[in-house]
C-alpha cells in the first residue's frame, strides 16, 4: 500500500473529549532486547589558528560480546560522524542510511555555534547514531564500532588506510553511473512503485516542511509583537486612573497569551520541525538508494546485452552473469526489507509527531 493518508482507525465506546482522545492515542513500543545505547552529549568548542569546530561526547554503553569493553567514551566531531555516513554509504548501497544534519544551516534561522544551533545539531547526532544501533544490518558495521570506540588518533590512523573491499564496490557502483542512461529495461514493478511512492513524498514532506518553517516564523512574530504590546498596557494604567483595572487585567491576560505562545512554538521547534526536516534528508537519501538499485541492474542489463552480441565468448561471460545476477539480487533484497522498515517507522514518527502538535495545540487554546 503506497497510500500516503493510512492512518489508524480510532473508535471509542463512549464520547469522551478531544484531548482525552489523544492522549489514549497509544503507539507500539520500540525492540525491547537491545543491547547497545549510545548518547551524544557535552558539546566542546575548540579554537584552533586554523579552525573553530564542536566536538561531541559519545558514550556508548554494550553488552554485545564483540566489544573489549562494556562502556566506552569518546570525542567525535561533525566530520567525524560524516565519515561514518559515507563509509556506511560505501558497504551497503542499497540500505537506507539514516541522514545527518547538514553542515550549513539555512541562513536566518539560528546562527551557527549559537546554544540553539549547537543543540539542535546535538540531538540530530544522537538520533543519527541511534538509528544506525537499531538497524539490524549497520548495527555491525566495523567502521560503525571504531566510530564508537576509537581514541582520536586511533580512528584518524583508520580513515587514513587504503579502501577496502566494500569500499571499492561502493565505487564500483557509483562508476556504473556514468555507464548507465535512461531507464533500467528490467526493474521490478516493486521498485517503480517505490519510486512513485518516494516522488510524491518528496514533494508533500517538502511543502510540509516549508508551511512549517512558515508558520514558527509567523508564530514567534507574533509572539515577540506580544511581549511589547502587555507592557504599554501596564504604562498607560499609571495615567488613566478610571482605567487601571481593565488595562492592568489586559497586561496580565496578554501575559498569558505569551506563555502559552512560548510554550506552542517550543513544542514546534522541538518536535515537528526537526521531524519534517529529517524526512525532507531521508527522501533524498531514499532517491539515491533506488538509483544505485538501478545503476546495480543496469550492470546487469549492460552485460546481457553485451552477452547476446559475442555468442562465440559466451562462456567467458557466464561466470561474470552469475556474480552480477547474485549482486542485484543481494541488492533487491536488502533494499525491501530495508523499505519495509522505514516505512513503517516513518509512519510510527509521523503519527507520533502529529498527535504531540494536536495536543500542543489543544493545550494552547484552552489557556
Amino acid at each position: 500500500d503506497t497510500s500516503l493518508t493510512e492512518v489508524n482507525s480510532f473508535s471509542p465506546s463512549v464520547p469522551i473529549s478531544p484531548s482525552s482522545m489523544i492522549n489514549q492515542y497509544k503507539f507500539e513500543d520500540g525492540p525491547e532486547l537491545r543491547d547497545l545505547f549510545i548518547t551524544v552529549d557535552d558539546p566542546e568548542s575548540h579554537i584552533t589558528a586554523i579552525e573553530t569546530f564542536i566536538t561531541y561526547r559519545v558514550v556508548t554503553k554494550t553488552t554485545r560480546g564483540e566489544f573489549d569493553s562494556s562502556e566506552y567514551e569518546v570525542r567525535r566531531r561533525y566530520q567525524d560522524f560524516h565519515w561514518l555516513k559515507s563509509k556506511l554509504e560505501e558497504a551497503h548501497p542499497t540500505l537506507i542510511i539514516p541522514p545527518l544534519p547538514e553542515k550549513f544551516i539555512m541562513k536566518g534561522m539560528v546562527e551557527r555555534f549559537s546554544d540553539e544551533f549547537i543543540e539542535t545539531r546535538r540531538k540530530a547526532l544522537h538520533k543519527f547514531l541511534n538509528r544506525i544501533a537499531d538497524h539490524p544490518t549497520l548495527t555491525f558495521n566495523e567502521d560503525f564500532k571504531i566510530f564508537l570506540t576509537a581514541q582520536a588518533w586511533e580512528l584518524s590512523s583508520h580513515k587514513k588506510q587504503g579502501p577496502g573491499l566494500l569500499s571499492r564496490m561502493g565505487q564500483t557502483v557509483r562508476a556504473v553511473a556514468s555507464s548507465v542512461r535512461g531507464a533500467v529495461k528490467n526493474r521490478p514493478e516493486m521498485f517503480t512503485e517505490m519510486n512513485n511512492y518516494m516522488e510524491t513524498f518528496s514533494q508533500k514532506i517538502n511543502l510540509l516542511d516549508k508551511i512549517a518553517h512558515r508558520i514558527y516564523k509567523e508564530e514567534r512574530d507574533y509572539f515577540n509583537e506580544m511581549k511589547e504590546y502587555g507592557p504599554i498596557h501596564t504604562l498607560w494604567s499609571a495615567s488613566e486612573e478610571d482605567l487601571a483595572d481593565s488595562l492592568k487585567g489586559i497586561a496580565s491576560c496578554i501575559e498569558r497569551c505569551c506563555r502559552a505562545t512560548e510554550k506552542r512554538m517550543a513544542g514546534l521547534s522541538e518536535h515537528l520541525l526537526p521531524i519534517l526536516h529529517e524526512y525532507v534528508l531521508y527522501s533524498e537519501i531514499l532517491m539515491g538508494v533506488l538509483k544505485r538499485r538501478d545503476q546495480i541492474q543496469g550492470e546487469l542489463d549492460s552485460k546481457v546485452d553485451a552477452l547476446a552480441n559475442k555468442k562465440a565468448e559466451k562462456d567467458l561471460f557466464s561466470e561474470e552473469m552469475g556474480k552480477l545476477e547474485d549482486k542485484v539480487e543481494r541488492a533487491n533484497n536488502a533494499l525491501k526489507a530495508d523499505w519495509d522498515r522505514w516505512k513503517e517507522n516513518m509512519q510510527w514518527d509521523m503519527r507520533s509527531t502529529f498527535t504531540n502538535v494536536a495536543e500542543n495545540n489543544l493545550r494552547y487554546y484552552e489557556e
